[in-house]
């Protein structure tokens, strides 16, 4: 288990339970005390929790870690995933990409393709997204122009939301919307935690040629709380290529293994 999963794992505990011991945590976790210590100090540096003697209580923000930790957790099914998303991308076309940490392997497959480079030092592809760490990673490279939407800033994945988001998808087309999800279900359809992100990321959906879902497994048959559409307005589903996809495309939803 990853220092990552292991902070993730901690704060679910938290969230449930409002206070854990450090001998506690040691033993749900199958770890060391000291690594538990440690764990719950720099935790609490970071204001997820507050520590106590021999513990830690439950901090009143959010229990979901940041996008920055959360990177290292299935890691190498998402780039997997992100090397066949980003394949199906032409040369010219404008690409629409939503925060999280598949759509930000996504983009960095799109910045290496040898192929999107093009000669004359013009950009080969648009992206439009309203991630900042994307813009950011983007922004330096030639061959890609960056079309980055205002609005409101959430820390935890980097992603910008409200109005001032929204209002760019009035004024623009897109050839396909790269969509990270926290869950997709046949019955709900795609689905993220923020009402917020869902709303920018619907909004992105509307204005594409072609709507793809990239999620590992884990994410196959989850719902989360705010709905970014229907398994109808999902054209591809690129995923693991061990997950059970025959419900989706018997959806109609075409899949994608990696």
């Amino acid at each position: 288990m990853s220092r990552y999963e292991r902070w993730n794992d901690l704060l679910s505990l938290l969230a449930g339970r409002g206070r854990l011991s450090v001998e506690e945590a040691a033993a749900e976790l199958a770890v060391s005390t000291a690594t538990i210590r440690r764990d719950f100090d720099q935790l609490a540096q970071q204001q997820m929790l507050t520590r106590t003697r021999g513990g830690a209580v439950a901090h009143t923000v959010t229990y979901d870690l940041p996008l920055r930790y959360k990177s290292a957790r299935q890691a190498s099914e998402k780039q997997r995933i992100a090397a066949a998303a980003a394949e199906l991308v032409q040369p010219g076309a404008v690409i629409g990409v939503n925060g999280g940490t598949t759509t930000t392997e996504i983009a960095r497959a799109l910045a290496t393709r040898a192929d999107l480079h093009a000669e004359n030092g013009a950009p080969a592809i648009t992206i439009v997204t309203n991630a900042l760490n994307i813009a950011n990673e983007l922004v330096v490279r030639p061959h890609v122009k960056i079309v980055l939407t205002g609005g409101v800033a959430l820390p935890q994945s980097y992603e910008l939301v409200g109005p001032l988001a929204n209002g760019v998808f009035d004024q623009v087309t897109l050839d396909m919307a790269f969509l990270g999800v926290s869950g997709i279900d046949v019955e709900r359809g795609a689905t993220c935690h923020n009402e917020d992100e869902a709303n920018i990321n619907r909004q992105m959906a509307l204005r594409a040629e072609r709507v793809v879902v990239a999620a590992d497994s884990s994410k196959l048959g989850e719902r989360a709380f705010a709905k970014i559409c229907g398994i109808g307005e999902i054209d591809i589903l690129v995923t693991d290529a061990s997950a059970d996809t025959r419900a989706y495309e018997e959806a109609g939803v075409k899949v994608v293994p990696a």
